[in-house]
């Protein structure tokens, strides 16, 4: 099972308890007595409500480190550690009448999670899931992130049925719930002024989601009510800055990516009739933010999923919609002003990304986007990005290149027949270079004053060269030195020869 690209990070609680934080041995004897406290207290109660908060309260505070904290994060009771420590918060979590006590137990057991592995498979064999799915119903944004993120984490080295939460304990309903609950704060009413957790709890809910669909594809379908208010909150959120990704935005895109968009309620949904173009007009507009500020290592891992969703709508949009998707994406005439890649344009920049060694996998969903929007055709695909561009991702996904596909421009553009060539480049009026895809008549002159020993050893480079091009199979045309040579357009130098 693939991983998802979140990474779970540490849940943020409130300002703890002012009693000093101990270490070593007086922390172990300390979480002992609280964890043996609270767990007297499941049996015989024991405890005044403030008395069991204030515990589970400074327990919270102890969890962060799990060193010499071991009850907290223990399985079962045994000599050394009596209480069961997973147990006891989770039924602390699930079973307590007073919301504060919930809670309380909820970060505790949240952090537990994230931080032991195998206390998620320890939560799971308790069989609360059901329980857990159920308070996620509850209309309260704290209940919604601290649930949303155990869930989240039990989705991690478990063996908890995805399928039977979806299909028994509505899972699927409770999480569409929470984000339409979300998307009413963008709504025609005034909003509320918002809640501190309020964006905490969206951002966790659409993790949940995203690995929800990517570990159950097959019940992907029950999120289809996700899908509007998603679309709604990006659109209307506004974009951050100076990191156009950054949450909710990144989660919000994540989140789509798994979701049916084939259903024709979900391609009306993507494409409103009135404003088909509202939301791809979105995505291409933070696409464009983006490439211009992040560094390579953050294009890959945020960037990614952007390309992935919106090669996913070009799939399913109308012919007028991929047609604006090709404008932005496929290079124009200003484009090739230049050598293609060259320009500030977003068209250039992701060219230039289709090539960048230090992001593969963004590398990979750029080119094939590209290629999708070339009718999935080498000649149209040359003629949109130039051979320099397109070569490498042809030859590394095995699609032959036909012979007349470097002819692409040998006339006007008007006569080409790529039936998703980019319209500018169906309009061109000139020749381009056939390789880097730049207007000849834009191309730079430049004289190169060699001796003839340095054309020479050029023309041997260039004859080399272009041998081991025709051994690769990717291109068969006669090698240029080799002809110039017999026609005698080269001579020998004599030994002797040399440059003054």
């Amino acid at each position: 099972m693939s991983t998802p690209t979140h990474t779970p990070t540490p849940t943020p609680t409130p300002q703890s308890t002012s009693s000093a934080e101990l270490t070593g041995a007086a922390k172990l004897e300390e979480v002992t007595r609280l964890m043996s406290k609270l767990t007297t207290d499941l049996q015989e109660i024991n405890l005044l409500p403030h008395q069991r908060d204030a515990h589970l309260d400074q327990l919270k505070v102890y969890g962060r480190d799990p060193t010499n904290a071991d009850p907290i994060f223990t399985k079962e009771a045994s000599r050394n550690f009596p209480p069961a420590g997973i147990e006891t918060l989770t039924r602390h979590a699930f079973n307590s009448p007073s919301q504060a006590t919930s809670r309380n137990a909820l970060r505790c057991l949240a952090n537990a999670m994230l931080l032991k592995a195998d206390t998620r498979q320890t939560f799971v064999d308790l069989e609360y899931m059901s329980k857990a799915c159920n308070k996620l119903k509850f209309d309260s944004w704290e209940d919604e992130f601290l649930v949303s993120r155990i869930v989240f984490l039990t989705t991690y080295d478990t063996n908890i049925d995805i399928e039977k939460l979806i299909d028994e304990d509505h899972l699927a309903e409770s999480i569409c719930s929470n984000i339409n609950r979300h998307a009413k704060q963008f709504g025609p009413k005034p909003k509320k002024p918002k809640e501190p957790m309020e964006d905490m709890a969206l951002n966790e809910t659409l993790k949940l989601l995203f690995n929800v669909t990517h570990f159950c594809a097959q019940r992907s379908g029950a999120f289809s009510q996700a899908l509007l208010p998603i679309l709604v909150i990006l659109s209307r959120w506004p974009i951050p800055t100076p990191r156009p990704l950054d949450p909710p935005i990144s989660p919000l895109i994540n989140a789509l990516i798994n979701l049916d968009f084939e259903s024709k309620e979900s391609v009306s949904t993507l494409f409103p009739k009135s404003t088909p173009n509202i939301y791809v007009d979105r995505l291409l507009d933070l696409l464009d933010q983006a490439t211009k500020t992040y560094t390579d290592d953050e294009l890959e891992h945020s960037v990614s999923p952007l390309v992935t969703l919106l090669r996913k709508l070009y799939e399913v949009a109308p012919d007028d919609t991929k047609e604006q998707m090709r404008k932005s994406i496929l290079p124009s005439s200003v484009d090739r002003q230049k050598p293609l890649g060259r320009a500030e344009t977003l068209a250039s920049r992701l060219l230039r990304l289709a090539t960048n060694p230090a992001t593969p996998q963004l590398r990979e969903c750029t080119s094939s986007l590209q290629f999708d929007m070339s009718d999935k055709d080498a000649r149209t695909f040359v003629q949109n990005v130039g051979y320099g561009f397109a070569a490498g991702f042809l030859f590394g996904h095995n699609v032959p290149i036909p012979e007349n596909a470097l002819e692409a421009w040998s006339t006007s553009g008007g006569e080409t027949s790529g039936a998703t060539a980019s319209q500018e480049s169906r309009g061109l009026e000139g020749k381009v270079n056939l390789i880097t895809g730049q207007f000849l008549d834009m191309e730079e002159k430049v004289e190169i004053n060699m001796t003839e020993e340095e054309k020479e050893r050029e023309a041997e480079r260039l004859f080399v060269l272009f041998e081991r091009l025709k051994k690769t199979g990717v291109m068969n045309v006669q090698n240029p030195v080799q002809t110039a040579l017999q026609e005698g357009r080269f001579e020998e130098l004599p030994d002797d020869a040399d440059s003054d």
